[in-house]
């Protein structure tokens, strides 16, 4: 099973077969906490999320289309419950004890945004800046964050991502050229030494 295609282990969980989503859950799970992680900025609610996700693909199998992949579709789920827990967030706020203190050296923001950078750190300082870049973002429109996280986080493909959001291409494009803009601005505005 470790080499069937997602959506014939989709197919195999719907029909009942033994492990085939817990095959799915091995495979996507770390992907959807560090999703979740970056785009809530929460450890503990990103776990939430992830089996909150899962407990949506198990309840809804049955109604995904065989004809398309699984993945964009996993990621629009877990999208939809990111916004979900975004906004009753809002509706009630919590004060982080993880509050990220301003140090005005460090990185320019285009190597803020560097998808290979650790998501846990050992390093206090890479930790501090990973909180005051989550800040940033965290400031930023849900709908420029989302994309952010997608495009440069999670790696997705513009097609994955105009799937999951269901919006075009070239919206993906010019909304994921917008959010960096948007973030260099932030950046620079909150750490105005940062870049020489």
């Amino acid at each position: 099973m470790d080499h069937e295609r997602d959506e014939a282990l989709l197919a195999a969980h719907i029909a009942g077969a033994p492990g085939a989503f817990d095959h799915l859950v091995r495979r996507y799970a770390d992907e959807l906490y560090a999703f979740f992680a970056r785009f809530v900025g929460n450890r503990t609610a990103a776990d939430d999320l992830v089996q909150d996700t899962f407990l949506q693909v198990h309840l809804a199998a049955g109604s995904f289309d065989p004809e398309r992949t699984f993945k964009p579709w996993l990621y629009t789920i877990a999208a939809n419950k990111a916004r979900d827990f975004m906004r009753a967030r809002r509706r009630r706020p919590a004060q982080s004890l993880d509050q990220a203190a301003g140090d005005p050296d460090g990185p320019s923001p285009a190597a803020l945004l560097e998808a290979d950078s650790p998501a846990v750190s050992e390093n206090s300082e890479t930790d501090e800046q990973r909180r005051r870049v989550q800040a940033v973002v965290a400031a930023m429109p849900e709908h420029l964050q989302l994309i952010l996280v997608l495009g440069y986080y999670q790696k997705l493909p513009y097609a994955e991502i105009a799937n999951v959001l269901d919006i075009p291409v070239g919206t993906v494009k010019s909304r994921l050229h917008s959010a960096v803009k948007q973030f260099a601005q932030l950046w620079l505005a909150e750490n105005p030494t940062s870049v020489e």
